[in-house]
Order: C-alpha cells, then sequence, then structure tokens
C-alpha cells in the first residue's frame, strides 16, 4: 500500500516505477550484475575463473554468523564430517594396498594377492557408497541452511522501512535473496566436503610417504609445489581473459536486447546500417577475446598432463633407482606415484575454490548486512475505532534528504466526510503529503492527526487498515481476478466482491472472460489492458471499505468513457468517507469540496473550483494551459 514518491524525492534518491507499489513490485528487475539476467554462474561451475573476485570487508565476522548456522544442524553435519574422513581414510589406503599387490606380484605371493584384491574392491565400493552419502548429506545441509537464512531475509524485506525500499533498487535486494544465498548454497554444498577432505587427504598422503621413503617424498614434493605454481599463474591469466569475455558478451547481449525491442524506432529513423555496425564490432570484440579464452582453456589440460607425465618420469627414475638401491620396493614406486598426484589434487581444488569462497563469504556479508537492518518501527498504541476520518496537518516540514526539504510549514484541515483535491506541478509535494499520512515516512517537524489523535501514537496496522489507496501504477498478483480484488479483504464475501466490481465498473469486462472472476492473470496482469487493471485495483479499494480514501491519478489510465464512470462510481464511494485527490486531470477535481494548490512544498491557494479560477492566480493558470492549450 505504498506510494510512489519519485516526484518528490532528488535527483539521486527517485526510484523507477515499477519498484514502488501499493502491494508488491508487479515486475522484478533482473539482478545487477556485470552480464544480462542468465549469465550468472554458479561457483564452481563452468566459467567460474571468469567471474570478478567479490571479497568481504570483515571476512572473520562472516565467517562465525555462518558458522553460527551450522550449530543448529548437528545432526546432518557430524555424519557429513564422518563420511568424508571416512572417504578420505579408504583414499589414502588404496594406493599403499595397490603397492603391496604389486609386491605380492613380483614374489609371486598369491594367496596374499587375493586377499589384497578382494580388500581393495572391498574398499572401492565403500568409498563409492560413503562418497555418495557425502554428496546427498552435502546437497540437504546446504539447503536447510539456506532455507533458514532464505526466511530471515524474506520476513526482513517485508517488514523493512519504506525509506530503505526506496533508497535501495529492487535489483540490488532481489540479488540478495537469489543470487547470493545461491551462492551460499552452492559453496556450501559443494566447498565443504572438499575442503575438509583436502586438507586430510594432503596431512595423510605426506604423513604415507614419508614413512615409506623420506627420500622420493622429497623429490615428489618438488613435482607437486611446479604443479601448484604452474596452475595458479595460469588461472590468475585465464581469470582475467574470462572476465574480459563474459564483460564483452554482456554487452553484445544488451546491445541485441535493446535493438530487438527498440526496432521500430531504429526502422522509423533509417538507422539499420548503423545498428548493424555497431553489433558487428561488438561481435568481433567478443570473437577475439572469445578466441585467446578458449586457446588459453584449451591449454590447461595439456599442461598439467604434461607436468603429471614429467612428475611420472622422475618419480619412477629415482623410485627405480631406490628399487636396485634396496631402499624401496617397486610396489612402493607405484604407490609414490599415486600419492603424488593425490597430493597435487586437493592443493589445485582448494585453490580453485578460493574465489567462490570468497564470493560466497560476500554474498553473505551483503545478506547479513540486510539482515542486521532494523524493521519498520511502530510505537503507536492506540486504536482507531468508531473513526470519523477527520485529518489535520499541522506545520509540517519534511525532506528524504537531509539539506534538501520537500514539505515547508505545511498546514492542512480536512473535515471528516470532505473531498479534498492536492493540484500543482510535477515535485510539489502532492505524494508526500499521502506518503506522511501513511506513516510510510516520518515528519521532520509538526504533526499529522486522525480524529485529534496523533498518527505516531496509532498502531501502524490500524492506521492502515483505515486508508484505502488506488495509485496511478497499478500493481496486481499472478493470481485469479476474484482474489486480487479480495486482496483487500480475503474474508469477504463474493456478494461483497461482485458489488465492488459493479461499482468500479470492472464487472462488464470480467463477465465477458471465458472463466469470468476466476480466470487467471498471467505476469500480474499482462493478459488484460491497463486500463482494465486499473479498474481492478478501484474495485479493491472499494471492497476494503475504507475511512479515508486515497486516489493518486486513479483514472489516468482509462479512457474518457470509463473514466466518466468511475467518477460516477467514486462519487457513491466517497459518502461519508474522507478522500484525498492527487489529480493532474483538472477535469476529475472540479466537484471537490476544497482544492490545494501546492508549489515547491507549499500551499499556494485554496478553495473551490469556481473560487480559484476568480482569483486568476497558480490554479487559473494550470487551468487555461491545460484546456486552452494556453500557457499564461
Amino acid at each position: 500500500m505504498r506510494i510512489n514518491p519519485e516526484k518528490e524525492i532528488p535527483k539521486g534518491f527517485e526510484k523507477t516505477p515499477d519498484n514502488i507499489g501499493f502491494f508488491a513490485p508487479s515486475q522484478v528487475p533482473p539482478p545487477p550484475s556485470g552480464r544480462p539476467q542468465g549469465m550468472n554462474r554458479r561457483p564452481g561451475g563452468p566459467g567460474a575463473m571468469g567471474r570478478a573476485i567479490e571479497k568481504p570487508k570483515n571476512t572473520s565476522e562472516v565467517v562465525a554468523r555462518l558458522l553460527g548456522y551450522f550449530k543448529n544442524e548437528k545432526k546432518l553435519l557430524l555424519p557429513l564430517i564422518l563420511i568424508v574422513i571416512a572417504v578420505t581414510v579408504s583414499m589414502l589406503f588404496a594406493p599403499s594396498m595397490q603397492g603391496d599387490a604389486i609386491d605380492y606380484i613380483t614374489e609371486k605371493k598369491w594367496n596374499s594377492l587375493y586377499f589384497v584384491l578382494g580388500s581393495m574392491m572391498a574398499l572401492y565400493i565403500f568409498q563409492s557408497v560413503c562418497t555418495l552419502f557425502q554428496t546427498l548429506l552435502s546437497a540437504h545441509l546446504s539447503q536447510r541452511i539456506v532455507r533458514k537464512m532464505r526466511h530471515q531475509l524474506f520476513k526482513k524485506i517485508i517488514n523493512l522501512p519504506i525509506k530503505y525500499i526506496d533508497t535501495h533498487s529492487n535489483g540490488d535486494i532481489m540479488s540478495r535473496l537469489t543470487n547470493d544465498v545461491e551462492n551460499i548454497s552452492n559453496t556450501i554444498s559443494m566447498s565443504l566436503g572438499s575442503l575438509v577432505s583436502g586438507v586430510l587427504t594432503i596431512v595423510g598422503t605426506i604423513t604415507i610417504m614419508l614413512f615409506k621413503c623420506w627420500q622420493l617424498t622429497l623429490i615428489t614434493l618438488l613435482t607437486v609445489v611446479m604443479t601448484v605454481f604452474v596452475t595458479q599463474n595460469l588461472s590468475k591469466v585465464m581469470r582475467k581473459i574470462y572476465k574480459r569475455r563474459s564483460v564483452a558478451l554482456g554487452k553484445l547481449n544488451g546491445h541485441s536486447e535493446e535493438m530487438i525491442t527498440g526496432y521500430k524506432t531504429i526502422a522509423s529513423y533509417n538507422r539499420e546500417k548503423q545498428v548493424t555496425d555497431e553489433f558487428n564490432k561488438l561481435s568481433d570484440d567478443l570473437c577475439n577475446v572469445s578466441m585467446r579464452a578458449e586457446v588459453l582453456g584449451g591449454s590447461m589440460g595439456p599442461i598439467m598432463n604434461c607436468i603429471s607425465n614429467i612428475s611420472f618420469v622422475i618419480v619412477a627414475a629415482f623410485g627405480g633407482y631406490f628399487a636396485l638401491s634396496g631402499i624401496i620396493s617397486i610396489g612402493t614406486i607405484s604407490a609414490f606415484i599415486i600419492y603424488s598426484k593425490q597430493f597435487s589434487r586437493p592443493i589445485n581444488e582448494i585453490a580453485m575454490l578460493y574465489g567462490s569462497l570468497q564470493t560466497a563469504l560476500a554474498g553473505a556479508e551483503r545478506v547479513f548486512e540486510l539482515i542486521d537492518n532494523p524493521d519498520e518501527t511502530d510505537g503507536g498504541q492506540n486504536t482507531l475505532e468508531n473513526i470519523k476520518g477527520e485529518v489535520s496537518f499541522k506545520n509540517v516540514d519534511f525532506s528524504y534528504i537531509p539539506g534538501k526539504q520537500v514539505l515547508h510549514d505545511f498546514s492542512l484541515d480536512v473535515k471528516p466526510g470532505q473531498k479534498i483535491a492536492l493540484v500543482g506541478a510535477t515535485g510539489s509535494g502532492k505524494t508526500t503529503v499521502v506518503n506522511l499520512l501513511m506513516r510510510f515516512y516520518n515528519t521532520d517537524s509538526g504533526e499529522i492527526l486522525i480524529d485529534g489523535v496523533n498518527i505516531n501514537d496509532i498502531q501502524m496496522d490500524e492506521l492502515r487498515k483505515n486508508i484505502a489507496i488506488v495509485l496511478q501504477d497499478t500493481v496486481l498478483f499472478s493470481d485469479t481476478i476474484g482474489n486480487n480484488i479480495k486482496y483487500s479483504d480475503m474474508n469477504a464475501s463474493d456478494d461483497i466482491m461482485y458489488d465492488a466490481a459493479s461499482m468500479s465498473n470492472s464487472a462488464y469486462f470480467i463477465e465477458r472472460l471465458p472463466d469470468g472472476y476466476n480466470t487467471f492473470l498471467t505476469q500480474a496482469g499482462a493478459n488484460i489492458s491497463q486500463g482494465q487493471r486499473q479498474l481492478l485495483a478501484i474495485a479493491r479499494a472499494i471492497l476494503a471499505d475504507p475511512k479515508i480514501l486515497i486516489l493518486d491519478e486513479a483514472t489516468s489510465s482509462v479512457d474518457t468513457r470509463t473514466e466518466k464512470h468511475i467518477q460516477n462510481a467514486m462519487v457513491k464511494l466517497m459518502e461519508n468517507r474522507t478522500s484525498l485527490i492527487i489529480a493532474h486531470r483538472l477535469s476529475t477535481i472540479r466537484d471537490s469540496d476544497k482544492i490545494v494548490v501546492m508549489d515547491n512544498g507549499r500551499v499556494v491557494e485554496t478553495g473551490t473550483h469556481d473560487q480559484l479560477l476568480e482569483l486568476k492566480e497558480k490554479y487559473y493558470r494550470l487551468y487555461i494551459t491545460q484546456f486552452a492549450g494556453n500557457e499564461i
């Protein structure tokens, strides 16, 4: 039930129309990103190196808060850790058993060989089963944690002060709820087991290698260091080139989408050649950078295989020498070759996971930052029983940004049942008046009274329950027409809903639809016209049966004939109700009890339509400009 303050908010503070709505935004803008929507990469997935690494500002604090979520999941966390340990231990013993098998073959100890082979088979089966359970537990754990986090985040969003929503883009908020939480989920499910297993594998592998032959261990570590060094440096280069490719792809997709959307304008101004040239240039840039990225990406495998083969030759050569010297057996050489690869694997994995971990922690920091914001404060204790609808603004000053005042000493008295119109140029403060009445913002000074009670002393729910509002930007949900009308009172009977639809003049088109009131609105009303959506919003306000009614350009999206029907319905609706009307069409407020003319946040004229015309001041000039087409 929120009003768009866009017109009165200074530059840099404003919001786009689809970001503001009475009940909920009808459309959610895509998350801010260097790529168009749909191009966001998942942590650890393809293209992970191409994503710019975000880093948290306070890593230790974020990690501590994330660990707090794990404390409540001990029933899953402890079995997961035990399974990871079991998988790691089995991986550590497998090469040693393979080495023993080779030694038994050379020594022709067949009984021992059969026993070792059987043990290896059982070990590999056990390892596969444990790996399956590890995957299932990791996924379950991550989803439980992010589910709790997502619930906390959404609960916070719907209880945030309106000021926060107005000063932060919907895309940023939605990105925290979707992208950031998803990054955390993916990182937990994919990285937790890898980190624990990696550390245990490194420690265990070095221990076993040192126990078998410390000389060959040192030689093997040299090849591992070379592998890590090459991987790290090549990854840095690849990350830069993949980032450039991602940016180039985003530019090409953005340009394509913009040109396709604006094709009629392009054709109208004969800009086809220029647009094609621009597209070709962006496409060529993407082609060039993609070729470099593919070459570098394709080189990783051959380079690592080359290093692996060099490592194999070194271990085999020195191992053969040690075997001939009687220091180690032939089976130990085989085990060392496997251990050398097994040792470098977790190091490379941890290095590759670094970017995903940093991005996930940065996302968690953004999530916690939003969760830590204070809720909208109520503070009111009074209820509005038997409300009459008297509204008073007394010497109200207000500014969205300190130092840039929007309302100056604004005073207005509205008696119960009066119909008051607020008119003025864009940015004069009309919508801000209603924002303050709804307590979407608090006044800097002065007070607002309903039936003599300061609205700050009235319970928030009680205040807004007695006020209904129809906005210029219609907001409907992807639900049936009937449920959209009943949104202001879901307990209302169908008969009351039918009466509201009839009064708003929307019944005539609803009943012509194949499913009538059960017609499902796709994409928040995309399958009906803008004027019909406006009529449904009016029907919803009628069904609310408020004592105070606010109309913010409520008939701006309907044709003249429909507007007349709505005005007739509004006359009946406004009986015994206090009504505040914000209008640019002066024809819609000619019969108002009082017209308040605003300019730069101040009341400059008040009176009836005829009285203000006789003054021949601000209102007269607005009226003549609108109807005669002449500016005076």
